[in-house]
């Protein structure tokens, strides 16, 4: 219908339905632009938020902050702040494509040493007749040099793509470089996964890697280690995502937190402030083994109840106020006996009282029987639990409720008794449940890899360095929880990364994960 005489032809009824499917079209397409410009305005609203924090952290760097702090908070200040730059640099690159400035310097790289070992990848066209049917004659080649590390040996990556050229139509064809973690950069994934490993898993400081690294005879500026850091941890993040929504689909989770100090800077002022490192993990009896932490900037509950979103389980933990409201929302409790055992040990370590000792003899018969329902299936594990350890905990319950009449208010046995009592029913929960634990005892052995980096790093350099720990540790401590080597892992991940479909992320995952045939 093109014209008014077409129109004409019309009828009312005809006319009418031409009118609404016009008016639905119309309906769509603002629809679509509305669309548009709500994506325009939240990615332009995200880069303004980037570009600020890119800002601050540029100023802060060489500002009076950094000049309070001695030496050492220096270094590890500034390995942070770097690597944050690097990381908010990769985050705008995705969403925007920067134009490069005609005539723009390009950061200077050093050469790689000249007394490493080369070993040259070449990557040439598989099939070397050209289109118009002529053999391919190679006129030259283009070399990109790479820093290889295998533990305890650096070498250099030579990779050398050879110009073929057909002298009939003379069409050139060279093969593209591999897709890198980290475009254009010099580093590959083994050396990366050694940073990463090195610094989160082993707990190392930038600049002691440095140290070692200089001792192999390859220096490697701090920011360039800073900066592979930030940029991998951007990359990862889409991995960490998926393990966390894994995790989710358990039934029984552990959680615990510990505090993590986080340097803050208020104007013109350098301190630190106390952040929290909240963990939460799968139980030994879940087929799936993972890990997740998460940074937050206080202990509220809050953070807890947003990770945990819409989920409804069995939540194992101690009695920290700040899961209570989680428990208001559906979530059932699981206590920690070894919480509750601790109690009673302190006392008794302290006066030999003899109340505490026949607690502890009857939490140890417990244990005694939870060795044997390890080795068992689920419903194996319930039965033997309600056959054996419920008689145990009745008579328990009874004697410490008795106890609690005898002995005097306010003492530490009391306290013990009370802390007991107070959670009994949480404390016993697990015996009707086959795939449920004891304790919390592997949750917080999953927290102890955090009590040695603090010994090491001493803080985070922010809030956003800090997230990048956790987000990195998750994937180190799952692939260890998975019998892997973590570096092996990391190693594989990144150089598969680049080239892995979004709906394809989760074979990466540490319980997915397998090596690359060939």
């Amino acid at each position: 219908m093109n014209d008014a005489a077409d129109l004409a032809s019309l009828d009312e009824h005809q006319l009418r339905s031409l009118a609404a499917e016009l008016m639905q079209q119309l309906h769509v397409r603002d629809e679509q632009i509305r669309a548009k410009d709500e994506a325009i305005r939240t990615r332009d609203i995200l880069v303004d938020k980037l570009q600020f924090e890119l800002g601050y952290l540029r100023r802060i760097r060489f500002g009076r902050i950094s000049e309070q702090l001695d030496a050492t908070q220096f270094r590890l200040f500034e390995e942070d702040t770097l690597a944050d730059a690097a990381a908010i640099e990769a985050e705008l690159e995705r969403i925007v494509t920067p134009k490069q400035a005609p005539g723009a310097r390009q950061p200077r790289r050093l050469p790689l040493p000249e007394t490493l070992p080369r070993i040259e990848i070449r990557h040439d066209p598989k099939d070397l007749n050209c289109v118009c049917g002529c053999r391919l004659e190679c006129i030259g080649e283009d070399a990109t040099e790479k820093l290889a590390y295998v533990p305890g040996v650096f070498s250099v990556e030579r990779h050398l793509r050879g110009r073929w050229l057909c002298r009939q139509c003379e069409r050139i064809t060279q093969k593209e470089m591999p897709p890198h973690i980290i475009d254009k950069g010099i580093a590959t994934p083994g050396l990366l996964a050694h940073v990463l490993v090195s610094k989160f898993g082993d707990h190392l400081p930038l600049n002691r890697l440095q140290g070692i690294y200089a001792r192999q005879g390859v220096t490697l500026p701090i920011s360039t280690l800073s900066d592979w850091v930030g940029q991998c941890g951007v990359q990862l993040q889409p991995l960490v995502d998926a393990l966390k929504a894994e995790l989710m689909k358990c039934d029984i989770l552990h959680a615990d937190e510990t505090a993590l100090q986080v340097l803050k800077h208020r104007k013109d002022k350098a301190g630190s402030h106390r952040a929290y490192l909240w963990v939460y993990a799968s139980t030994r009896y879940d087929d799936l083994k993972a890990v997740v932490y998460d940074l937050t900037e206080s202990r509220s509950g809050q953070h807890c109840r947003t990770f945990l979103g819409d989920w409804q389980g069995k939540l194992i933990c101690d009695d920290y106020a700040g899961y209570k409201a989680c428990f208001a929302q559906g979530i059932t409790e699981l206590g920690c006996m070894a919480h509750a055992r601790r109690k009673f040990f302190e006392v008794f370590a302290s006066n030999k009282s003899p109340v505490a000792g026949h607690a502890l003899d009857s939490i140890k018969a417990l244990y005694r029987i939870e060795r044997k329902a390890g080795r068992l299936k689920a419903d194996d594990r319930r039965r033997l639990r309600q056959k054996r350890a419920v008689p145990i905990l009745d008579a328990l319950h009874v004697w410490l409720r008795q106890q609690r009449e005898l002995v005097p208010p306010g003492s530490a046995i009391a306290n013990a008794i009370d802390y007991s009592l107070r959670r009994w029913q949480a404390l016993t929960r697990y015996v009707d449940d086959g795939h449920a634990v004891i304790d919390n005892n592997h949750c917080e052995n999953l927290v102890r890899p955090v009590a040695l980096g603090r010994k090491n790093w001493l803080f985070a350099g922010s809030l956003r360095a800090g997230q990048r720990a956790a987000a990195v540790m998750s994937l180190i401590q799952s692939a260890v929880l998975n019998g892997h080597d973590p570096y092996a892992y990391l190693k594989d991940v990144l150089t598969r990364l680049p080239t892995t479909k979004h709906k394809d992320i989760g074979e990466l995952l540490p319980h997915n994960w397998r090596p690359a045939q060939g």
